[in-house]
Order: structure tokens, then sequence, then C-alpha cells
């Protein structure tokens, strides 16, 4: 005993030195990694997605967890610093061991850890939309290419139904998501017969909180005689001033309506929505979605944000598109891993190929076989004074992302795969 005691002493003795590892738990667990901004710019956004992880491991767990071992989340906080998420990722992956990581929501935040994961041959579940122009074998994107969220909106602000616009503001965030996505835009547009003339592009910086004189511009642009429509591709918490400050001014959605690309009712939440009403958001889910699976959805994120006390939604309860795009994610992750018999990153790669999981978002959702993005379905909603929304237009069924733009040029003939390395 004292032999034993003494061995067990002095490993732990050479483990404090750094000499030696000693892993941080047994093996009778499968680590999933958390890399969400917990505070900083993006929290407002971000924070709700490490719980929807919680949530969605505490399901799991409850039936018998994954290949018969229980799922251990570790979650880091890479607090909204870009080269942070990097460093976080490479923690997450080799000394913390993780199968997974779901995380990322900024493009910025996902091209920084993208050479990590690459490196490592680790495996990133990326919730988010984006602006596409992108494919590694070692991401899945739950999240919206161009096509399956920033195209439709643009098309049905075009149309007869969502008001004619003939003049476009496309305000954005000033980084690779709201600028790619902007000259897919300008692209798109120019093949509509839309002039350089009828656009009008700006950008502030991350945590930007004053849109008086914005907003002043586009009240300017607008009555210029052509119907006027705005593209928000603000993100994070900047989303409060911006529509506070749209209420301020009077901009009704009747005027000026303006459709954004990420926000949902987690950003609505701290804003007096009643100035907003009718103003538009496109994403692939809404929480006011009705059918059985999202109202089970819904109860689900209910009670567990009840009994944890999450602040906000223990009174009042939100989900939102990125939320689903996560559950989905981490669920065909686990059909992956029992199909593979395995958490190896390449055996689980090959298994996600043609996954499926019935989304809370009424259709059943495939990750295509061949460019690791998801079908979805496009939904247009109208804010209502209740700081939710009311579907005004929909796809027939889920959508086949396009990684790669047709609305940019030097996309011609590149791969609708990701590059075996």
């Amino acid at each position: 005993m004292k032999r034993r005691f003494a061995l067990k002493a002095a490993v732990a003795a050479l483990a404090a030195s750094g000499i030696v590892s000693l892993p941080a738990f047994g093996a009778d667990t499968i680590k999933v990694g958390v890399l969400h901004s917990l505070s900083g710019t993006m929290a407002i956004s971000e924070t709700v997605l490490k719980d929807t992880v919680m949530m969605t491991v505490d399901e799991i767990n409850a039936k018998g967890g994954v290949l018969g071992k229980k799922l251990e989340v570790v979650v880091v906080d890479p607090a909204s610093n870009w080269p942070l998420f990097a460093e976080k990722a490479k923690q997450l992956l080799t000394q913390d061991k993780v199968a997974v990581v779901f995380g990322c929501w900024t493009s910025v935040s996902r091209k920084s850890v993208l050479p990590v994961f690459e490196e490592n041959n680790g495996l990133l579940f990326y919730p988010v939309q984006y602006e596409g122009e992108e494919l590694s074998k070692n991401v899945f994107y739950t999240g919206a290419a161009p096509n399956q969220q920033a195209i439709p909106a643009v098309e049905y602000l075009m149309s007869k139904d969502g008001g004619s616009a003939k003049r476009f503001v496309l305000l954005g965030t000033d980084y690779v998501y709201p600028r790619t996505t902007n000259k897919i835009l300008r692209s798109f547009l120019h093949s509509k017969g839309i002039a350089d003339a009828d656009i009008m592009e700006e950008y502030t910086p991350f945590g930007h909180s004053d849109y008086q004189t914005i907003i002043g511009k586009i009240k300017k642009f607008a009555g210029e005689g052509k119907k006027t429509a705005v593209v928000s591709t603000i993100n994070g918490d900047s989303n409060v001033p911006f529509y506070k400050e749209l209420g301020n001014q009077g901009l009704k959605a009747t005027d000026v309506p303006v459709v954004a690309f990420s926000v949902g009712e987690e950003e609505l939440r701290g804003v007096d929505t009643k100035p907003l009403v009718g103003h538009l958001a496109a994403w692939n889910y809404f929480q006011s979605i009705k059918n059985p699976t999202n109202t089970a959805f819904i109860k689900e994120w209910s009670d567990y944000a009840k009994a944890k006390g999450i602040a906000g939604h223990k009174d009042k309860p939100l989900t939102n598109d990125p939320m689903e795009a996560t559950y989905i994610g981490i669920h065909m992750w686990k059909q992956a891993v029992e199909k593979a018999k395995s958490t190896d990153t390449d055996k689980v790669i090959a298994a996600m190929a043609g996954q499926t999981y019935k989304a809370p978002g009424g259709f059943t959702s495939t990750m295509d076989p061949k460019n690791h993005h998801l079908h979805k379905p496009v939904f247009i909603g109208e804010i209502k004074s209740d700081g939710q929304f009311n579907v005004v237009w929909k796809t027939p069924g889920p959508v086949k992302a396009q990684p790669w733009s047709p609305f940019i040029p030097e996309n011609k003939g590149k791969k609708d795969e990701p590059e075996k390395k």
C-alpha cells in the first residue's frame, strides 16, 4: 500500500512539473468541446449555443449516451477574441482530447480555427449561416450557405409580395462574412438589372453603437424616388443599438423594410420590437413554426432553461435558428459515431454522408453526401410586437447548399466537395 501511494505521489509530482501528462478523466466518457464566446461582443448570440450543447448532451446521456459511454462537455471561452479561438481550439483537441467540437459564430472565428482543425485532424460542427466560399473535410456546416438565406431573401424583397424593391442598402459589420455575402449579393443584383448607383454599401466595426448618422444616410438614399430595402449583416450586440435607432428615427417596414441575416429571437430580446413590426429576418428556422417536433424542442429547452436557471430564458425561454442547427449537428454526429462504431475523425466523416434528422423546422434535414452542408428549408419572417416572427414566405422543401456561389465568376469549375488531403 505504501509503495502504491509513493508511486502515485511520484507520478503526480512529475505531472505537476510537466514531465508527464495525466488524462483529465477516465476512458469511460467521450469528450465533446464547446467553442463559443461567453463574453465580449458576440456573447449576446453565442452563450445560448453553449447551453444548447449542454441540454442536448444531457438528453443523449439520459438515453444511454453514445457507444455505451456518457458524453462529457468541455467548455472554453474564446471571449469574442479571434486569435484566442485558435488557441482554445488547439487546447480542446490536443490537451482535452475531445472527439468533436461544436462552436464558432463569426466567419473570422471559423477562419481562425480552420488550420488548427485541419492540422490536428479534428472535427468542427459550425452552426451559423455564413458566406460560403469554403469547404473543409474537417468541418460540417449546419447553418445556411448564401443560396439558403441571402439570395432567397433579396429575391423576396424584389418580388411583389416583398415590396418590389429597386434600390438596396447592404449594411454589415466589417469582416469576412458581410463583405463576401455583399460581394455575392451585388453580383446577383447586377444579374437582375440593378445598377451600382442603386446599391449603397456601409460597414461598421464589431461593437459599434452609434447608428444615428448611418440611418440618416439610409433615409436620404431611400428618399431618392425608388423603393428601397436594407439587407443587414450586422452581427453581435450592435444589433441592439441599430434596431433602437431604427425605431427612434421612425424608419418603418412599410417605408424601408430591413431584412436581417443575424437577428433572431435572442437578439431581439433586449429591444422594444413594437416600432420594428414588419421588418424581416431570413433563417431556416423560427420558434413560431408550428409542428409536433418543434413543440417538443421548445418544451425541452423551456424545461432545461428553467431547471438550470439560465439568465433570461428561465422566465422567457426562446429558441432560434443557430440553436436548431446546433441540436441537429449533435444528433447527426451521434448517429454517425454509432454507424462508424468509433469516434475516429475519418470514420465519423465517412459516416456523416447522407445522415438525416427530423428537424424542429418541420422538414427532414439531410447532410449532403459530398459537400458537408445540410439541405435546409428557407423561411422569411416578419417581426411581431412580441419579438417573435410571422413566417410570410418559405421554400416548398429543403434546399441543397451551394458552398461556391455561382455569382462569383472565379468559382467556375470548383468541386462541390472537400479536397482529400
